[in-house]
């Protein structure tokens, strides 16, 4: 409840002072994230959120203190200077209470690493291979194949982003578990979609998985986030999710079209 909450609060300050900064693809002075599309990214979401408050609970303590002991030990207070060497019981307080800090950061931290390194059961597979300078998508299961590249400027239609838009798109369903396979076929690239809480490195002759689930329709945008060479940020990922019936017509006029 407190989490929800949370999120609920910080949502609507986004949207009240910077509603473009929730859209499914970078905006113009966005400075958070976008919102979150996957039960991963609403936690990576809410372990932000919790870091940013103990951050600040740290900067506000700091400022107290400053404050206290410029006013309490100033010179015209303490004309005669203390020749106090050390504390130990303050000693003690300032090592101990950094290491309860960091143990209250890590056990979150390091439950949420773990759920992102397990892929569960996977409903669908999807394998991404990276080539400089666009995107391959196989689904294994469904036997369907492209390669995904980017539209060039002058060819984008009304409403397309520029640099983000590709011309065949992967189409997923929504609330399924998919799991994610990635490699490349010359250099390292990255495949990252920020909305899903995912980024993981394409490296050749190696095989890297992860998995999301997205629960929510739209189209969401993300980019190639490894320097890759001379073409790097040409290298846009386009995902659509529909419904599972949708998916289900889309993968019957993939087969159409292979037939």
């Amino acid at each position: 409840m407190k989490k929800a909450f949370t999120r609920f609060v910080l949502t609507s300050l986004m949207l009240l002072f910077s509603p473009i900064a929730w859209a499914n693809s970078p905006q113009p002075w966005q400075i958070y994230f976008q919102a979150p599309a996957t039960p991963i990214m609403e936690q990576l979401y809410d372990f932000h959120t919790f870091l940013l408050v103990i951050e600040g609970m740290i900067v506000l303590l700091v400022v107290v203190l400053i404050g206290f002991v410029t006013i309490r030990f100033r010179a015209s207070r303490n004309p005669i200077p203390s020749r106090v060497a050390h504390n130990t019981w303050l000693e003690i307080i300032w090592t101990l209470l950094p290491v309860l800090i960091l143990i209250v950061i890590a056990v979150p931290s390091f439950k949420l690493l773990y759920v992102m390194d397990v892929t569960p059961k996977a409903e669908l597979t999807l394998k991404a291979t990276g080539s400089q300078w666009y995107w391959t998508y196989d689904y294994p299961d469904l036997e369907i194949h492209f390669d995904s590249h980017i539209v060039p400027e002058d060819k984008l239609k009304p409403g397309q982003l520029r640099l983000f838009e590709v011309d065949h798109r992967v189409v997923v369903p929504t609330h399924t578990t998919i799991r994610l396979l990635t490699t490349s076929t010359d250099v390292i690239h990255s495949w990252a979609v920020p909305a899903f809480g995912v980024k993981k490195d394409s490296i050749p002759g190696r095989l890297n998985e992860t998995w999301f689930r997205i629960q929510r329709e739209g189209v969401y945008y993300g980019q190639c986030s490894e320097l890759c060479g001379v073409n790097h940020g040409f290298m846009p990922i386009v995902v659509e999710a529909v419904s599972k019936e949708n998916f289900d017509k889309w993968v019957a006029s993939q087969r159409q079209k292979t037939n």
